[in-house]
């Protein structure tokens, strides 16, 4: 059981590491302002999420409804702590990406909405409200 976990662990943790470089290829693409290659990448992201999800629904049928610190504390094998603290990692740095990534991307949509509200202003009369406010 243990050995499968280990490979289940590593697998999961390889499929984690190209989603990683897949978001570090979008980073690139978000600040090349590159619109038709971040709609390509999104097949391969969606593909890879499939993978992470189909390691992780076996990890779970393996070991059942014990969480993996449960499984690590109960059997203290070196690889699977190695195998844990790896995919540990690369889940933060995935994060980590992701989360810039999505930063960048609201920025350039606060960018262009600012854009095009300067280049079409509301040409609507601006009257104010029982509150003091102007309405727009």
């Amino acid at each position: 059981m243990i050995q499968e976990l280990i490979e289940i662990i590593d697998n999961e943790e390889s499929a984690l590491r190209e989603l990683l470089s897949l978001f570090e290829i979008q980073y690139k693409m978000i600040m090349e302002k590159d619109v038709f290659g971040l709609e390509g990448l999104v097949d391969k992201m969606n593909e890879c999420n499939k993978k992470i999800a189909a390691h992780e629904v076996s990890r779970r049928q393996l070991i059942g409804k014990k969480s993996i610190k449960d499984i690590l504390n109960d059997f203290n094998d070196e690889k699977l702590n190695a195998s844990y603290e790896r995919i540990q990692k690369t889940l933060k740095d995935v994060t980590l990406q992701k989360e810039t990534n999505e930063m960048l991307l609201k920025q350039q949509i606060m960018f262009n909405n600012q854009m095009l509200n300067i280049m079409n202003p509301n040409r609507e009369m601006k009257t104010y409200n029982s509150y003091g406010n102007l309405r727009r």
